[in-house]
């Protein structure tokens, strides 16, 4: 596929689209932010005037949009995607939304005789830039086969999920063991200060013992014992408390709706909307160790 339409060029979306220039795509990129588009062309994206522009005669449509009201606006609108994409074309939804609306906008796609996957990222911030995100991606077999080469471009781990919505159902899932573990990791640190253990002792113990996880040896949210996790940047983010708080919130709607109970899920939503309320909600989401320590 030669020409790629890119819509949505943010702090996620804006390194995803150079990439896919630098694998040798031309690219042609939409975005409401004049800064963005600027950004962008740095980096060898075209910039269009229009999602007219972009979408018209283009191979395949990616897009990384907020939330799931702006992916029904830019695909199903009035000027949206469907309006001009000829069919064919191949869409690429990697925003993170709810399941309902994956598969409603993925049915109208196939009605207008478009192939569409879902396929949220995890990785973060760092993961686009460094072209190492995972792809969790849901849709009809041959329409990931078309996609991969693609996301081959922009990531290291590229799973099929299985059928429309699969993908954003995986992401959520993840993101609420995600932030329930942060939340554990945290505490756990809080109560180490607490009590007069050293924090590298404790990680030492807990990364070779049965509290090992993720949020501990690759993201550990105290500054030292990981020197690449955000604790050691101010809580610069790779994954803001804002977006961790918006995937748990999905999860937990999507556990209200389908009648699954999620304690430890609606805990964790609970902290990590506190910790936003509180200001902190473009730190990176490991920063809930602030909240948490200075709690009492």
């Amino acid at each position: 596929m030669a020409t790629i339409a890119f819509i949505g060029l943010g702090n996620m979306g804006g390194p995803m689209a150079a990439n896919l220039v630098k694998a040798g795509r031309t690219v042609r990129g939409v975005d409401l932010n004049p800064d963005h588009l600027a950004r962008a062309a740095e980096a060898g994206v075209h910039p269009a005037a229009s999602l007219a522009e972009a979408v018209t005669g283009a191979d395949a449509v990616v897009t990384m949009l907020p939330a799931g009201p702006q992916v029904r606006a830019v695909y199903a609108g009035v000027a949206g995607v469907f309006a001009h994409a000829r069919a064919g074309t191949l869409l690429i939804d990697c925003s993170t939304v709810d399941v309902g609306t994956t598969r409603d906008v993925a049915a109208a796609a196939a009605d207008k005789g478009l192939a569409m996957v879902d396929a949220p990222v995890s990785g973060g911030v760092g993961g686009a830039q460094a072209g190492t995100l995972t792809f969790m991606v849901g849709g009809e077999q041959e329409a990931f086969g078309r996609a991969e080469p693609i996301l081959e471009a922009l990531g290291k781990r590229i799973v099929h999920t299985g059928a429309s919505g699969a993908g954003q159902a995986a992401k959520v899932c993840n993101n609420m063991m995600l932030g329930i573990q942060m939340m554990s990791v945290a505490e756990a640190f809080a109560l180490a200060d607490r009590l007069g253990l050293d924090r590298q002792t404790l990680f030492d113990v807990a990364s070779a013992a049965s509290g090992q996880c993720w949020s501990l040896t690759t993201y550990c949210p105290v500054p030292g014992p990981v020197p690449t996790s955000p604790a050691n940047r101010g809580y610069a983010p790779g994954f803001t408390a804002a977006m961790m708080l918006k995937d748990l919130k999905l999860a937990q709607a999507a556990a209200e709706e389908t009648g699954v109970e999620t304690a430890a899920g609606a805990l964790a939503a609970g902290a990590f909307g506190r910790m936003c309320d509180r200001g902190m909600a473009e730190l990176d989401f490991s920063a809930i160790f602030e909240m948490i320590s200075r709690k009492h």
